[in-house]
């Protein structure tokens, strides 16, 4: 070191004055990226279930988007075939049905008809069961399952929980077709 003249000291020094510039430019760049408080909050619903009455469908919104939750009539769950038992939650021995309430066929917003226990898309007649399988053409998929956690008699939607991995490992949540075992 004892060669080193000033304009190399100078050099030197100008290098870590950028570095460190550089080091704080990228920290609040990467801070102008991350979501706004707002945003992450948007992310995430919860909702109370523990006052919800059977057969009442109550319709949240979680990222702009509706989201159906019916408290499914306890002599219902006994009539329901396999395939849409899998699809319940259950929050404290209560059966749930949980599903974004768009169509998979157009993205219409079904109508819940509490007479029949079913969904009817006022678009082109495609019909769901209580818990959201498509039953009558042109939908080809069921409603989806939202990610969730269960937080005692919460229902946190935006977050997946044990429960919607467990829904997800059986292939229910929405994504493949489930028409063909409704019986």
């Amino acid at each position: 070191m004892s060669d080193m003249n000033r304009r190399d000291a100078m050099g030197m020094a100008f290098g870590t004055v950028a570095a460190v510039g550089g080091v704080f430019a990228l920290a609040a760049m990467k801070k102008t990226w991350d979501p706004l408080p707002s945003v992450k909050a948007a992310g995430k619903t919860v909702v109370d279930v523990s006052k919800a009455e059977e057969n009442v469908l109550y319709t949240e919104k979680w990222r702009g988007k509706p989201v159906f939750i019916l408290k499914i009539p306890k002599d219902f769950v006994d009539k329901q075939a396999e395939i849409e038992k899998k699809r319940n939650i259950v929050i404290n021995g209560d059966h749930f049905a949980v599903m974004l309430g768009l169509c998979t066929h157009l993205g219409c917003i079904p109508s819940y008809r509490p007479d029949t226990h079913d969904f009817l898309c006022p678009c082109h007649g495609g019909e769901f069961t209580i818990s959201g399988i498509d039953k009558k053409s042109p939908p080809p998929l069921p409603l989806e399952i939202p990610p969730f956690k269960i937080d005692g008699t919460k229902l946190v939607l935006g977050e997946a929980g044990p429960e919607y991995k467990k829904l997800k490992e059986e292939g229910v949540i929405g994504k493949q077709p489930l028409r063909s075992k409704l019986s």
